[in-house]
């Protein structure tokens, strides 16, 4: 566990966002909201995004997309991708060979 004594533990957040929005736009809009302090965006997929952040940054990031997209709700927290991408199959990444 040297890993996460290092960088701290991290949750992953998936919100629901307007289906129209992509992961450029939204990534544009925190920028231009938050400055430098934007939240990591893994994945942005049919309307749902998976966010990564500290365990102390979830209610700060669910404010950030709140106030980028009115529509955002936060869906699920957890601390690893495959709980998150067994709750929402959608999520799930195509294996590379």
């Amino acid at each position: 566990m040297v890993v996460k004594s290092k960088r701290g533990r991290r949750r992953y957040v998936v919100f629901s966002t307007s289906p129209s929005m992509t992961k450029e736009d939204l990534i544009r809009s925190l920028r231009s909201s938050c400055g430098e302090n934007v939240p990591y965006v893994i994945q942005h997929t049919n309307g749902k995004t998976v966010i990564r952040c500290a365990p102390s940054e979830i209610d700060d990031v669910s404010m950030k997309l709140k106030s980028v997209d009115d529509s955002s709700e936060s869906l699920i927290t957890s601390g690893t991708l495959k709980t998150i991408r067994e709750k929402y199959p959608e999520l799930k990444t195509q294996k590379k060979h």
